[in-house]
């Protein structure tokens, strides 16, 4: 089952069993998916999403919610905060294991390894290396520093 599918069932049942905030954020998910769809119909791609394209679309969701749950907090509305770790869980839900520390070094690793780099310059292709492998289970902004550790 692809990643459309999989939401469209969750949606379903959200339906049925009446959960009214989770229903809110799989709409959400199915208007970015559609928004993406369009935005690429423009391009000539066919207008088709994949499921990495859905990965990248509900990690960059979830680091939106991340975000504005803490400025929140920050602002002390903890109610608010609240709501928007709630969507943030229910899209997590869809992405795979976050992958652990030694985890993302050793992919490092063989990344730089697979594609041969060997200077700072080549960081563009082990980051594209990592993202065609490992899309919504690493943050690449997170990521990124430690590629150019290794690499300068």
């Amino acid at each position: 089952m692809d990643m459309r599918e999989r939401i469209a069932t969750a949606l379903k049942d959200a339906m049925k069993m009446k959960e009214q905030e989770r229903l809110s954020t799989l709409r959400l998910i199915n208007a970015a998916i559609k928004d993406r769809e369009i935005a690429l119909r423009g391009t000539g791609d066919g207008g088709s999403v994949g499921d990495a394209e859905v990965l990248a679309i509900l990690g960059k969701m979830v680091k939106q919610r991340q975000e504005s749950a803490r400025a929140f907090e920050e602002g002390g509305r903890l109610e608010l905060a609240e709501k928007e770790i709630g969507e943030a869980r229910v899209i997590e839900e869809f992405l795979p294991r976050q992958l652990s520390a030694e985890e993302v070094s050793e992919a490092i690793d063989k990344a730089i390894a697979k594609v041969g780099a060997s200077s700072i310059r080549d960081m563009g292709r082990v980051m594209g290396e990592l993202k065609a492998k490992y899309t919504g289970q690493m943050d690449f902004g997170a990521v990124g520093p430690m590629v150019k550790d290794k690499l300068g």
